[in-house]
């Protein structure tokens, strides 16, 4: 499973990467076709717009397989041991089903219903660009069950109630 997770890691974090790179040749571009030229270029507006789009929720998808999401620590940090535990599986779940429900689903939907649809500069198909919906939908979705391997694995473990406990002192 730890085999999943670092090839996961790893192809999201490269296509994360190169994603920012062509953003920044691609910005560089821009500014140098407008100030220089003056002549304005819509084709990489377009591409930073929806290159951002791809990045922010592929980085997303990352820290969460990481599990490095957001969380209200002032309720957080009062639990240890199997209460932790539990709530990490609560938050891990509506997590997963949130990612079923919203990217997976509606992702599909969305991308299917403007398949036909293209891009104002690039030409290319909507259902296309709105495609990173159910593809990050599918990543959360794996990361989320193996989050969930883990964490029961921790739960009936002898030593569950060191659980957090680093982390309540903090």
């Amino acid at each position: 499973m730890q085999a999943i997770r670092q090839l996961l890691d790893r192809c999201l974090v490269a296509i994360c990467v190169f994603i920012f790179m062509m953003m920044t040749v691609v910005g560089t571009y821009q500014i140098v076709t407008r100030y220089f030229f003056n002549s304005p270029s819509t084709i990489s507006e377009e591409i930073i717009t929806y290159s951002f789009t791809w990045l922010s929720l592929l980085s997303a998808t990352y820290v969460f397989g990481m599990r490095g999401h957001l969380c209200m620590t002032f309720f957080y940090g009062k639990f240890t041991g199997k209460k932790r535990v539990l709530l990490d599986v609560f938050s891990e779940l509506l997590i997963v089903i949130f990612a079923v429900l919203l990217l997976l689903n509606g992702g599909m939907e969305m991308a299917s219903q403007n398949w036909d649809q293209d891009t104002a500069s690039l030409g290319i198909s909507m259902g296309l660009m709105y495609s990173i919906l159910p593809l990050s939908g599918v990543f959360i979705c794996i990361y989320g069950v193996m989050n969930l391997l883990d964490l029961f694995r921790i739960c009936s473990s002898p030593d569950v109630e060191s659980y957090g406990v680093a982390k309540a002192a903090e």
